[in-house]
């Protein structure tokens, strides 16, 4: 307990007092986006007080689709950027929680609520922020099955407990329920020299967990298997520091983990995406393996058929077993699933190659096979 209160107190310390801007960071492990931004999220981008996004230390923007109305916590919210960009896309009847156990982080993002309420037009708060740990949201006052989606943005690396984050997040999720979130992952089990190192602490990289035992972790506390989203290799650009990392490799990676309880696989399934969807409205790319275009038939397998029948995106797809036919002309035919891929340093090398990620769909579009 002593050791994660030191941890706790040190990262307070470095971003509350350290830390005063972006430009304050050592290495650009913070700074690495997840991915482009969309034209419709940049847009809502530009709502955000300009003090807010100067004290911005996240790895690119961790914003989900379909997110009208839900209830969203922003775990390690910082100055909170994210949540009153989220707080645009949820609408009046959507709520967002920040919680950071900063406390001038918090004080900064509460100065901004009333410019942003008034900005979005808004007759009473959706947002607001608390001061506590991640690792104990019900000390917070969250209860059991309050929320649609929990993000992070390269915060759970700074936590001394991962396990609990991740336990404590599946745990205030209602059934159907993610955490979607970016952060830095390590390509193997880090040194206790490099954990113990402040600033690459600090910097999101000495914490940084080996991304098999994300996998690992998820399914313990009741997750389904990790969705990796999108991976992009970091660049230190501090040589005393990389000669202090040696041979250790980092990503900023991001994932979706989804809560979906008992049985609910219907097996494998050919689903299709209705469109419509606010900023993915002829395309969605749920992760490195599947993008669904509008109007056109994917063969998924049970994991992701019962991810989209059991979560908020049931409505945007229709969903038939294998054999049972869509009402789309020409059909789909069946086709030899292709590997997935689940290493984000392996993504990440596809990525900066140019190669398109595998689909292991089988994917025909409304005209049939060619």
């Amino acid at each position: 307990m002593a050791a994660a209160e030191q941890v706790h107190r040190e990262v307070q310390d470095y971003y509350g007092q350290e830390l005063q801007k972006s430009e304050d960071l050592k290495t650009n492990a913070c700074v690495t986006l997840a991915k482009p931004l969309s034209k419709f999220l940049q847009e809502a981008l530009q709502c955000v007080h300009e003090e807010v996004t100067s004290r911005y230390y996240g790895c690119g923007l961790v914003i989900p689709e379909c997110l009208h109305s839900c209830w969203i916590l922003d775990l390690g919210c910082g100055s909170g950027r994210d949540c009153y960009l989220l707080s645009k896309l949820v609408g009046e009847r959507g709520h967002v929680t920040g919680i950071d156990m900063t406390e001038a982080q918090v004080k900064e993002a509460k100065k901004h609520v009333d410019y942003h309420m008034s900005k979005f037009g808004y007759r009473a708060p959706n947002v607001d922020f608390i001061h506590g740990y991640m690792e104990k949201l019900s000390e917070a006052g969250l209860g059991d099955a309050s929320y649609d989606v929990v993000i992070s943005n390269c915060v759970i690396n700074l936590s001394p407990d991962k396990r609990a984050v991740l336990q404590e997040a599946c745990r205030v999720l209602k059934p159907g329920g993610e955490l979607y979130f970016s952060d830095v992952y390590a390509s193997r089990d880090l040194p206790v020299e490099i954990r113990k190192h402040r600033v690459l602490w600090g910097e999101c990289l000495g914490g940084a967990l080996w991304w098999e035992d994300l996998y690992r972790i998820a399914k313990e506390v009741g997750f389904q298997p990790p969705r990796l989203v999108t991976a992009n290799r970091i660049a230190v650009g501090n040589k005393e520091l990389e000669g202090v990392l040696g041979d250790c490799r980092f990503v900023s990676a991001t994932f979706r983990l989804f809560k979906i309880l008992g049985d609910a696989s219907p097996g494998r399934c050919r689903v299709i995406y209705n469109g419509g969807i606010a900023g993915h409205e002829k395309e969605l790319a749920f992760d490195a393996n599947y993008t669904f275009t509008e109007g056109e038939i994917v063969e998924v397998d049970e994991e992701t058929a019962a991810i989209l029948r059991s979560s908020r995106f049931a409505e945007e797809f229709l969903i038939r077993s294998v054999g049972k036919k869509l009402g789309t002309p020409g059909g789909c035919c069946p086709g030899k699933a292709k590997e997935k891929i689940l290493d984000p340093f392996k993504l990440a090398e596809q990525m900066e190659a140019g190669v398109p990620a595998p689909n292991p769909a089988s994917c025909c579009g409304p005209k049939g096979c060619q």
